[in-house]
């Protein structure tokens, strides 16, 4: 079941200061000294908003009350169903319906991620396994087309959890400023992870949602947008995206459902 809702600003402020209680552990022997909780963003224009203020925000706004602490609890496995359409060799759009099964790792590169995609002519899986990429078709391993296999992984090193685990994955932050786009108005946020990819984040300021993000490859500059956000287990999820390449359309998703915490058997993960 959806709810939607949204979330004023204020309860954002106040709630900020959950995020600092609630993300800290107990302290443990030989453990690492606790580090200094992060300030929450205000509403005083004078004070200066740092980017790792918004990007605990977003956290926060994600995953109430806990931030962090709630995504870990929550988001240990996924399994999501839905539709897509994707631009093919001929440049036209093809439906498939898929689902997606999710493992969460340490950060992303110890991620584990399944894509079981259906398309009218054919029907095979992509493999996400601790950074690296298979495919399976019949089930038997095959290695996917490079433009295939860089199309998945930027889905995942390019998505949204490149903020929401920017700490996990080590990444830098960096505030590219503020302005209004078509009367909204937003955080560019900039996230460059360990091998140098960097997305921007579009984040409202009102919200603190993530509406749009942007990346580039191969010389080819990508936007994508998110609409729709809903509640699924106390976590906001974006159930429609689209992805444009330049002014053209390669991709659109909208997700049925989505659970967390279901059992997964790791076996889908596997290239034998």
């Amino acid at each position: 079941m959806r709810f939607k809702f949204s979330i004023p600003i204020i309860f954002l402020i106040l709630a900020s200061s959950i995020l600092v209680f609630g993300q800290e552990t107990p302290e443990k022997k030989d453990e690492k000294k606790a580090e200094t909780p992060v300030a929450p963003i205000t509403k005083d224009a004078s004070k200066t908003v740092t980017a790792e203020q918004i990007a605990e925000t977003v956290i926060l706004a994600t995953a109430l009350p806990g931030g962090r602490a709630t995504l870990n609890q929550i988001r240990k496995t996924a399994i999501e169903r839905g539709t897509t359409s994707v631009s093919n060799a001929e440049g036209k759009m093809e439906k498939a319906s898929y689902q997606k099964f999710t493992s969460r790792g340490e950060s992303m590169g110890k991620e584990k991620i399944r894509l079981d995609q259906e398309f009218p002519t054919a029907r095979y899986s992509l493999v996400y396994n601790e950074d690296k990429i298979f495919g399976i078709f019949n089930d038997e391993v095959f290695a996917p087309r490079e433009d295939a296999s860089r199309s998945f992984q930027n889905q995942i090193v390019y998505g949204l959890e490149a903020l929401l685990r920017y700490k996990e994955n080590e990444s830098k932050l960096e505030l590219g400023g503020r302005d209004k786009i078509l009367g909204v108005d937003f955080y560019f946020l900039d996230v460059t992870d360990k091998q140098n990819r960097k997305t921007r984040f579009y984040v409202s300021s009102k919200t603190f949602r993530v509406m749009m993000l942007d990346y580039a490859d191969e010389g080819v500059k990508y936007r994508r947008k998110f609409y729709d956000y809903n509640y699924a287990q106390g976590t906001l999820v974006p159930y429609r995206s689209v992805l444009w390449a330049g002014d053209k359309m390669v991709e659109e998703t909208e997700i049925g459902t989505v659970t967390y915490g279901q059992k997964v058997d790791d076996g889908l993960f596997a290239a034998s």
